[in-house]
């Protein structure tokens, strides 16, 4: 006896209702413009800006979560900008072709 049949047994009135997850984090718009990848130096530091993305910024930010995650750094998202602490220009341009994207490098 399994847990579902144990708890029909004690809650025999429950309906059992069907959930539904929305695996939507695959599903992040492409673009036919590539996406530019630069680097910069503020206050000192190095960052790493991605822009050019025309879809929409719920999916961006998506992204750029995503990303930090890969990389284990930290960064933002802002004026529809990613924004990676640290110079990881290739490896971020590695993620986003994986993820079927159109990079270009811009400085350096």
């Amino acid at each position: 006896m399994d847990l579902k049949d144990q708890l029909k047994n004690l809650f025999p009135d429950h309906k059992e209702e069907e959930t539904h997850i929305d695996q939507s984090s695959d599903a992040i718009w492409m673009q036919d413009d590539p996406l530019i990848c630069k680097y910069e130096k503020r206050k000192g530091k190095p960052i790493t800006i991605i822009e050019g993305y025309t879809g929409a910024d719920e999916d961006f930010k998506q992204l750029a979560k995503e990303l930090k995650t890969k990389l284990s750094v930290g960064g933002s998202f802002k004026n529809d900008q990613i924004i990676i602490q640290g110079d990881y220009r290739d490896r971020i341009m590695d993620i986003l072709k994986e993820k079927g994207f159109k990079v270009k490098r811009v400085g350096g």
